[in-house]
C-alpha cells in the first residue's frame, strides 16, 4: 500500500510539472482543494434503505488541478471563436476518501443469530485515487472570468480514476476472528470477507457549479457519482442474489479554486 501511495504521488507531481512547463505555450492554470461527505454504496446494509444510505457516510478530500485552454498567450483571430476552448476544461485530481461501514435494515434488525452477526460486522473503505475528468461549461468560460461577466458557471464532467484501495474488516461476534466464516452472515461463502489491498479503476461523473469569489478565485460545489470496477473495495464480496452491482459512492464536494497563471 505504501508503495502504491508513493507511485500515485510521484505520478501527480510529474503531471503537474509537465503542465506547469506548458505555461510557456500559454495555458492558464488553476489549483484548488475539495472536501465533503461521501455516501458509500456497497454490500453493507440493505439496498435502497434510508438508514443504510444515511449511516454509511464518510469523508473525502482532494487536490485538483485545471488546465484552462481559453487563455492561450499565442491568441490569434482564427482561434478566437473556438467552442472547445471556451466551454471545456481538463481537471486532474488526487483524492482520498474513507468510510466506516455497518449493516442496517430489516435483516440486521432481526432478533436472530444471523441478525446478530450482521450487527457485529463492520468495515472500513479507504481509497486513494488519481485521475482526470473533462468538464463542460454550457456558459462561456471567458465571460465568467471577466470582471462583471457573471457570478455562476455550471458544469458537468466525465472521467476516470485509478484507485488504490485498502479495506479493513471487524467483527465482535464469536471469537472475533475475521477468518472464521462462522462469525459472519450465513450463506456468505469462504473468501467473501477480505482485507486484501488492491487496485482498480472507477468511472466518475459529476454535476456542479462555480461561483466567482474574486477575479482570481472561485468557490465550487459538485455532486459526484463514482462507480468502481471492483466489488471488494469495502472488504465484502458475497455471491448472494442481492449482490448485483460493484461498489460505488456519491460524493458532495465543496472546493476553493485559485487561478495562479
Amino acid at each position: 500500500m505504501t508503495l502504491k501511495i508513493k507511485k500515485l504521488l510521484f505520478s501527480l507531481l510529474l503531471f503537474l510539472a509537465m503542465q506547469l512547463g506548458y505555461s510557456q505555450l500559454g495555458f492558464s492554470h488553476e489549483i484548488g482543494v475539495i472536501a465533503g461527505p461521501v455516501a458509500y454504496q456497497s454490500d453493507f446494509g440493505e439496498r435502497y434503505d434510508f438508514e443504510t444510505n444515511s449511516g454509511n457516510v464518510g469523508f473525502g478530500i482532494g487536490i485538483v488541478y485545471y488546465m484552462n485552454f481559453e487563455y492561450l498567450r499565442f491568441y490569434s483571430y482564427r482561434r478566437r471563436n473556438s467552442y472547445f476552448r471556451d466551454h471545456f476544461k481538463v481537471r486532474a485530481e488526487l483524492s482520498y476518501n474513507k468510510t466506516t461501514l455497518n449493516h442496517y435494515g430489516i435483516w440486521a434488525d432481526k432478533n436472530s443469530a444471523s441478525g446478530e452477526k450482521l450487527k457485529a460486522h463492520s468495515g472500513e473503505a479507504s481509497n486513494l485515487e488519481l485521475g482526470a475528468q473533462l468538464e463542460y461549461y454550457p456558459l462561456s468560460i471567458k465571460r465568467f472570468s471577466r470582471r462583471g461577466g457573471g457570478k455562476w458557471a455550471p458544469f458537468i464532467s466525465l472521467g476516470a480514476h485509478f484507485v488504490s484501495y485498502n479495506p479493513s474488516v471487524m467483527t465482535t461476534y464469536g471469537d472475533q476472528n475475521i477468518n472464521n466464516i462462522n462469525n459472519f452472515y450465513p450463506g456468505w461463502e469462504p473468501g467473501s470477507i477480505t482485507e486484501e489491498a488492491g487496485s482498480t479503476w472507477a468511472i466518475v461523473g459529476s454535476l456542479g457549479t462555480r461561483y466567482k469569489l474574486t477575479p482570481l478565485s472561485d468557490l465550487m460545489v459538485d455532486l459526484r457519482i463514482q462507480s468502481y470496477f471492483s466489488d471488494t473495495t469495502d472488504g465484502l464480496d458475497h455471491q448472494l442474489p442481492s449482490n448485483k452491482t460493484n461498489d460505488w459512492l456519491v460524493w458532495l464536494n465543496f472546493g476553493y479554486i485559485f487561478y495562479f497563471d
